[in-house]
């Protein structure tokens, strides 16, 4: 079989990797982890990001399945909903987003049009769950710890898309004060990740290079097994749990978590317009 594509596409704004996923040969591709840019000094949202995305298919003559998410992400809002509008397909992500809703939806003191059910999702994946994405084959793995609704997407003969729980090597992990976060959970995560083959490709999510590097989407499992500065082989699960907990004390509020949260638990949806034909954000006070 040929090899597999993902077209990884970084905003470096927020640091994200975005990609297109796709079989040589074959039509139906999947999205993961899509970008709306955003900007919070002006409240200002744009498709620049997504729309470099939606060219590509475009370009390849691609038909779009699947827009996935790794998870609810606190960092920038999802271009999902968006997506979807332009080139349809379905969104994904893990079943236990009904937990992340439930939480958000009362910090944000959400209304009834905010389910917590799911929706608006189109498709809610378990542990275990396999699909397709044309002729690739894609296992999802739970991999909770950053938060509770984390997945990551193993696509046969292609590597793993790990969402937010381990980074490069020389940046280390994701954090775990989120609601719902668990350090404990985070080391074991990982560490099933850690268990595929050495040569087993693991596709980032994020990557904040040091200034000695650029930016990269990819490593192996034997490259973090070496040298990942928090997980690499020989550090105990104590041993991670007390530096991720004692880092994470010392870390900011992520600047895009209020915008990005209650958009990215509706699937990318912007809040309905009011009366007034405008979307409007809630910003909850003294809540983080």
């Amino acid at each position: 079989m040929t090899t597999p594509i993902a077209e990884a596409f970084f905003d470096s704004q927020t640091s994200t990797y975005s990609y297109v996923v796709h079989a040589p040969g074959n039509a139906q591709c999947a999205i993961i982890d899509p970008v709306l840019d955003y900007d919070p000094y002006s409240a200002t949202t744009s498709t620049r990001s997504a729309q470099q995305l939606v060219q590509y298919i475009k370009d390849n003559q691609l038909e779009l399945q699947w827009i996935i998410e790794t998870h609810a992400h606190a960092d920038h809002l999802s271009a999902g909903a968006w997506i979807k509008s332009q080139l349809g397909g379905k969104i994904a992500i893990g079943a236990p987003i009904t937990q992340v809703q439930s939480t958000f939806k009362t910090i944000y003191h959400l209304g009834d049009e905010v389910k917590t059910n799911g929706e608006p999702f189109d498709q809610l994946f378990s542990a275990g769950d396999q699909f397709t994405i044309g002729d690739l084959t894609v296992d999802v793995l739970h991999v909770p710890g950053h938060t509770p609704a984390d997945m990551a997407y193993h696509v046969h003969d292609l590597g793993i898309f790990v969402g937010d729980t381990i980074f490069l090597p020389d940046v280390g992990s994701a954090r775990c004060d989120f609601p719902g976060g668990n350090a404990e959970q985070l080391y074991d995560s990982v560490h099933k990740l850690l268990s595929f083959p050495d040569d087993t490709v693991l596709f980032m999510c994020h990557d904040y290079p040091p200034a000695t590097r650029e930016a990269q989407y990819s490593c192996t499992v034997a490259d973090q097994k070496q040298s990942n500065i928090h997980l690499r082989s020989g550090i105990t699960k104590a041993e991670f749990v007390k530096m991720r907990t004692e880092r994470d004390a010392t870390l900011s509020v992520p600047k895009l978590i209020l915008p990005s949260l209650q958009v990215n638990i509706q699937a990318g949806q912007l809040p309905k317009a009011e009366d007034d034909g405008h979307h409007y954000l809630k910003i909850p006070l003294n809540r983080f």
